[in-house]
């Protein structure tokens, strides 16, 4: 069989689940495919010409660089095709974006070529995604006296190919579908449990909601021809919980636009809302694609005539609608006014979704078209020697006389680029960033690739001072689908310079280690920004920020990143913790007591937060920089002390030395490199000449959240509260109740303790608490499966090292293998303890799943509906989440304990201990 017949057989494979030809990045496929288009007689030949033109991956795929060349051999006449005239071969040239195109588009430009030159000339113009190789020889062949060359940097230095863009239209008509009440989560429009179809774009797009909504929207769309239709989030914020790049490709996919004629399933130009908002990684992801995301502000918090909120039996604030977004509500977003309007009716303000910046992502199709453009224009300007005149609009500088720099107001003027020298920016300004360090996660690393590929990437950028491949989200099972996936992908991103977890060559020991934790290991600069595909890349060093694979591939391919400098709410705490209490419940704690004193306003929900936890070593940290993602921030910084700060980066050293003996550095020696930056820093500490990073007194924050450790008296639990009549108010993170709540008597199905937010004194705590058990009742019975996942090999080796390890494996009733990983997921349980690999497991839940119907305590992130358990007939799943002791007592119990049994297991545990910094920062 042909390569050609087994994609034949895939079509026909696909028509049965109702989809496309999947498009071709095979050389070798697309080889064979212009081979029958070279023989006139084929039969196959007018089929592969429509493969050829309409199905082929642009970038630097394999199938791409084959298809520049063919297309070039048109152009030079040295092949005839009926159907690509030399001109359509350069208009099909237009729509590859970079990499092979440009070389071809090069090649006959700067050669004798006469009017191709000047046609090849007249598409280079309108290209941006250039790279070192494509500016150099532009470079050489204009100091060599070429004219052509000359034409096209003159047409770089004025951005012709921004400015003669359509313009957008002063009016977008749009139409509503309300895709859910209240939070959205990106899990609703890419769900977890579909991961590994997200790099198939027109596969994965059928996850999205659900089949019915699917349906409604085709409906809308054909109701109203002319429309874009708006997906809605009702009383809440849309895209919380992560980036998810596949959940706006999916938005795009059913309501945006083609991006190009020849490129399937990419689309662009999605419109999302949100009573409360976009959450903002989403947003992100949002401007990457061209798009608008808009804060409707539709329902407010009612009032009296004195202008006092009105609350409820319940003691929470009474919604009032102001307008109506409805589905099938039409509603127009003026471009001009900044305004959006129901008829003539002026309903808000969008000038935030709107900005200039934003005008131009819409304009050009998508952020990165504008991050390159400026480039492209600077080089230009600077080897004709000339200034560039302005373009773009000026990035916004907001710089306030006689006003400190909160922390990570200093991170971002420390590595801003391009701004003048002496000048400090304040929060609000637009930013340029170097970009420290990078991390690309298993999930959507494929859709990283594709993007690296479509920007013809093909090298790491050298500012970057580590990038980390994971491969923790498919650890649990070592399927069919991951088999397919992964070893793809630490291929490619290892030969693009990422330190990755699996060895393609298989040299050394694969690792499925969580990405936050290495990332937080790799991260031996409290200085640093760091660029994430997950929205737990939340560093208890630096500032990092979660982003959507494309913001990944960019951070990867330019070591830049470009954003608005953040507000902050700095917390600090006061009081005592009490010793049967755990860090976790101070972290839960916090989010209650921040909406208590704010009457119901997330005052965190885009924001840095400044958290002064300086007595706590980074891995204990992260358990409250990791949560900040699910109370809606943009990122957290921890403010440390400097003896601290120097215990974490030991630890850092220490842990990136391991990687290191087991092989994993590359030739630049990425590794070695982290390790020598890290024993800098601490002797910039411990000399004084540059202590632990502090905000400055003179700081100014939007607000300060003081925490009274006094108020925790017990166990905080995050519960989803999945019976709430208030449909809005289920799924949020924001309802957190303590252990007498429930009565000693809520029966638990499945309890788990694992992913990001352990560390390996929580899986202590679980060793501890079972000898607990064991010395007061004699044996220990679990009444509840309970699954531990710990978060490293790293942990695992230091437990075994210290005796925990193997007082786990007593009490286990399964033990994960590397040697025998698992081929099928598991979605029953026994009443008895599984010690599973180290990776995400339960809380990612694409491949391990609680039973249906379950309540489950976890140590996780995430409770939102599905993800870690699913609903079934008559019975909500639902996932409560605490601190591994509750996690481990409710499993032995089958219920979450009372206050009196919790405490007297707990007892003698060392549980994380914290004490408030009281000096001053």
């Amino acid at each position: 069989m042909s390569i050609y017949n087994d994609y034949i057989q895939e079509i026909e494979d696909r028509k049965a689940q109702g989809l496309h030809p999947k498009p071709i990045d095979s050389a070798e496929l697309l080889s064979e495919i212009i081979t029958q288009i070279k023989s006139v007689n084929n039969f196959n030949r007018e089929e592969s010409v429509n493969f050829f033109i309409y199905n082929t991956l642009p970038g630097t795929t394999a199938a791409a660089g084959a298809k520049a060349q063919f297309l070039k051999e048109i152009i030079l006449g040295e092949t005839v095709v009926a159907e690509i005239t030399p001109d359509f071969a350069f208009e099909l040239l237009s729509h590859m974006k970079g990499g092979p195109s440009i070389k071809v588009l090069l090649d006959i430009a700067l050669a004798d070529n006469g009017d191709k030159a000047k046609k090849a000339a007249e598409v280079l113009k309108t290209q941006v995604f250039l790279y070192d190789a494509d500016t150099d020889r532009l470079k050489e062949a204009y100091h060599n006296g070429n004219e052509i060359a000359k034409q096209i940097l003159e047409s770089y230095a004025k951005a012709e190919f921004f400015t003669k863009l359509p313009e957008v239209a002063e009016e977008i008509k749009v139409v509503t579908f309300i895709a859910g009440i209240g939070d959205i989560s990106t899990d609703l429009l890419s769900p977890g449990n579909q991961a590994h179809s997200r790099s198939d774009r027109e596969l994965h797009g059928k996850c999205m909601i659900t089949p019915e909504a699917q349906e409604e929207i085709r409906a809308l769309q054909a109701q109203h021809p002319d429309k874009s239709v708006m997906l809605v989030a009702e009383k809440g914020t849309m895209g919380v919980g992560s980036s998810r790049m596949s959940g706006v490709n999916n938005v795009a996919l059913w309501t945006g636009k083609r991006s190009s004629p020849y490129v399937p399933f990419v689309n662009i130009a999605p419109i999302v809302g949100g009573t409360n908002g976009i959450s903002p990684i989403f947003l992100t992801t949002v401007d990457v694609t061209g798009g608008i995301g808009i804060d409707l502000k539709n329902w407010v918090k009612k009032t009296d005539e004195n202008g006092n909120i009105i609350r409820n039996e319940n003691d929470e604030p009474i919604l009032e609608e102001v307008y109506s977004v409805a589905t099938g509500t039409v509603l127009t977003i003026n471009t001009k006014t900044k305004k959006l309007y129901n008829g003539d009716q002026e309903l808000i303000d969008i000038s935030k979704a709107l900005t200039p910046q934003k005008m131009e992502f819409i304009k050009a199709g998508g952020s990165y078209a504008i991050v390159f453009g400026k480039k492209i224009q600077t080089f230009a300007a600077r080897t004709l020697e000339i200034e560039a005149p302005v373009v773009f609009a000026p990035a916004k500088e907001v710089s306030i006389e006689g006003q400190g720099l909160t922390a990570v107001e200093k991170i971002f003027n420390r590595n801003a680029v391009g701004i003048a020298q002496g000048k400090v920016l304040h929060a609000g300004s637009d930013v340029r960033v170097e970009v420290n360090i990078v991390g690309s996660q298993d999930t959507t690393g494929l859709m990283t690739a594709q993007e690296l590929e479509a920007m013809a990437a093909t090298v790491i950028s050298p500012i970057v001072d580590g990038a980390y491949q994971s491969g923790c989200h498919t650890a649990s099972v070592w399927d069919k689908k991951a088999q397919a996936n992964i070893p793809k992908l630490m291929k490619f991103m290892n030969e693009f310079g990422v330190i990755t977890a699996r060895d393609p060559k298989g040299v050394y020991h694969s690792m499925t280690d969580v990405i936050h934790k290495v990332l937080n290991d790799i991260t031996i600069d409290e200085w640093a920004i760091i660029i994430g595909g997950d929205s737990h890349t939340r560093m208890s060093k630096g500032v990092a920020f979660g982003a959507d694979s494309g913001t990944v591939a960019l951070a990867l391919a330019t070591g830049e990143a470009s954003m608005p400098i953040p507000e902050s709410v700095k917390v600090t705490f006061k009081g005592t913790m009490k010793e049967h209490m755990d860090f976790r419940d101070v972290v839960h704690a916090t989010q209650l007591q921040m909406l208590q004193q704010f009457d119901g306003e997330n005052v965190f929900q885009g924001r840095i937060i400044e958290v002064h936890i300086g007595t706590l070593l980074a891995d204990q940290a992260f358990t409250f920089t990791d949560w900040t993602a699910e109370m809606k921030a943009k990122a957290s910084i921890c403010i440390s002390q400097d003896d601290t700060l120097i215990q974490s980066l030991e630890i850092a050293k220490n842990r990136i030395q391991i990687m290191i003996d087991k092989g994993m550095d590359n030739h630049n020696q990425v590794l070695q490199g982290l390790i020598n930056k890290a024993n800098k820093r601490i002797e910039e500490i411990k000399t004084g000449i540059k202590p632990a990073l502090t905000p400055d007194d003179n700081a100014k924050y939007y607000a300060e959240v003081v925490i009274d450790l006094d108020l925790i008296n017990e166990p905080m639990i995050a519960d989803p509260d999945v019976n709430n009549v208030d449909v809005s108010k289920r799924y949020t993170h924001d309802t957190i109740r303590d252990l007498t709540y429930y009565g000693g008597d809520k029966k638990v199905d499945l309890g788990f303790v694992g992913s990001c937010m352990v560390h390996k004194d929580d899986l202590k705590i679980v060793s501890q608490l079972l000898k607990n058990v064991e010395t007061q009742t004699g044996k220990v019975e679990f009444k509840a499966p309970l699954v531990v996942a710990a978060p490293t090999y790293n942990i695992i080796d230091e437990l075994k090292a210290e005796g925990d390890w193997e007082y786990l494996q007593k009490y286990s009733g399964f033990e994960f293998s590397d040697a025998l990983p698992k081929s099928t997921a598991r979605t029953e349980y026994e009443n008895i303890m599984y010690l599973e690999r180290p990776g995400c497991n339960l809380c990612m839940g694409n491949q391990e799943k609680a039973a249906k119907g379950d309540t489950v305590m976890a140590t996780s992130t995430r409770l939102f509906q599905g993800r870690v358990v699913e609903d079934k007939d008559g019975k909500k799943g639902e996932s409560l989440l605490a601190s591994t002791p509750v996690v481990v007592l409710s499993a032995i119990l089958g219920r979450i304990p009372s206050i009196e049994e919790y405490k007297l297991a707990v007892e003698g545990i060392n549980l994380t201990k914290f004490t408030p910094i009281s000096t001053k920062q």
